[in-house]
């Protein structure tokens, strides 16, 4: 009954937009729901619907027409940490307590799915990104800020899986609430902000490194005036009512077709972002995730300007971090060599902190995310690889896999002149109460 009262409606939005072709949009939405509530109310009193019948299927009627259909009760749901796709029948939800759960269909049909899929992009204002056989694959920041990402023609069925941010405006105490870092950590993360350190923040997939980034943006003076360069816009800094000078700019995909360079048609990448945004009397440059060619424009913000600049890449563990941007560099063009890659680095990079997750949802225990190790990058070894200074790593011998403090970094006395407390770092063992508490511990 929805689908024909959304379709009902719908012809009517249509006949009042010819009728009235400069409506605007709050208009529009207010005699569809006048007209949402007539509909219902002629099918309740046929049906004898109770009040909270009614209102169900008003938010039903609605949710087709201005949201996301069947699909916006999950979005809803502040537990929902994924919702993976298989079909339009085929839904789960993925829990950030570790549950996973089958849930209705969202759609009749592939083509359904396909237009609901479409129709996120427009009301995400990317109207110029599509999903079809001819561009098989979408990307989009949704406008709650979860990030959709879909794949169609390529298998026996459409794919999409919906990433939510369910730790979305946390500062850096309320990680230390979470447990993914200490006081100690806290204090010296908002110290390298203040001293205007390159900060590299480094993880596994859904480890938590926008989380922690967007929690040190909020150690940036709220005047800052600063830059966020992403493929799809997951920091929100420009709508938290915290940063008020904030130059947000995201990426576009090509609409399929090639120019005569053979790049795709209408393509704006993060290099090409950078050049602009250099122009825009910026204090420090933040780069969102990087996974591919926008390597090259995350180097060139960290050795542009006076520092302070943020970044995030994917990485399994520390130790191949610097090959993880080697590798980026490669694949970005030909001629960027490894050499200077790690040149780059040397030079670019200050600090590099890196967020891990052990899942235990498995055996019945939770997801833990937190700081491992907080890197300090020299310059360039003799081996002609960055050379680094742990200054936090995992407290092993305690039986605690969360940073603790290690040594001071080369750059104390910057980090002392912006007010850190040097002794927090004397003490071995961090400010963790107890080890973090897994089912399955080191040597057991």
């Amino acid at each position: 009954m929805a689908r024909d009262i959304a379709s009902q409606v719908a012809k009517q939005r249509e006949e009042a937009l010819k009728a009235r072709p400069g409506m605007d949009r709050a208009t529009e939405e207010q005699r569809c729901l006048q007209w949402i509530a007539e509909a219902v109310a002629l099918w309740s009193e046929a049906q004898a619907m109770t009040p909270q019948q009614d209102e169900a299927l008003r938010r039903a009627v609605y949710d087709l027409l201005f949201r996301a259909g069947r699909l916006q009760p999950y979005l809803d749901d502040e537990r929902v940490e994924d919702i993976i796709i298989q079909g339009p029948d085929e839904v789960w939800l993925d829990f950030g307590d570790g549950e996973r759960r089958r849930v209705g269909p969202i759609a009749d049909s592939e083509e359904e799915l396909l237009e609901l899929l479409r129709e996120l992009a427009r009301g995400s204002g990317h109207s110029e990104r599509t999903i079809s056989t001819a561009n098989p694959t979408l990307a989009l920041s949704l406008q709650d800020g979860s990030r959709l990402t879909a794949i169609t023609g390529l298998g026996p069925m459409t794919y999409a899986v919906i990433r939510r941010h369910r730790v979305s405006h946390a500062d850096l105490g309320d990680l230390v609430r979470l447990g993914t870092i200490d006081p100690v950590l806290r204090e010296f993360l908002a110290a390298c902000v203040r001293a205007e350190k390159n900060v590299m923040i480094a993880g596994k997939q859904k480890a938590g490194k926008t989380t922690l980034m967007r929690a040190m943006l909020r150690e940036f003076d709220p005047e800052c005036r600063f830059a966020t360069l992403q493929s799809e816009d997951e920091l929100f800094c420009h709508a938290n009512g915290y940063h008020q000078q904030v130059v947000s700019l995201v990426g576009r995909e090509s609409n399929g077709e090639k120019d005569v360079t053979g790049r795709g048609a209408g393509e704006v990448t993060l290099l090409d972002l950078m050049h602009p945004a250099l122009r825009m009397s910026l204090e420090r440059i933040v780069v969102g995730e990087v996974r591919g060619p926008e390597v090259v424009a995350m180097m060139q913000a960290l050795t542009n300007g006076s520092g302070g600049n943020l970044c995030t890449i994917h990485a399994r563990h520390p130790g191949v971090i610097f090959d993880r941007i080697a590798e980026l560099y490669a694949l970005a063009q030909g001629n960027l060599s490894e050499q200077l890659a790690y040149r780059q680095i040397a030079n670019g990079i200050d600090v590099i902190v890196f967020v891990d997750m052990k899942d235990e949802t498995m055996i019945g225990g939770h997801r833990h995310r937190f700081v491992s190790h907080v890197l300090e990058v020299t310059g360039i070894g003799e081996s002609g690889r960055p050379a680094t200074n742990t200054i936090f790593s995992p407290g092993i011998e305690s039986g605690e896999l969360r940073a603790v403090p290690r040594m001071d970094p080369a750059c104390i006395d910057d980090l002392r002149r912006v007010g850190f407390d040097a002794t927090l770092l004397r003490q071995p063992a961090g400010a963790w109460q107890a080890p973090l508490q897994l089912l399955v511990r080191a040597g057991r």
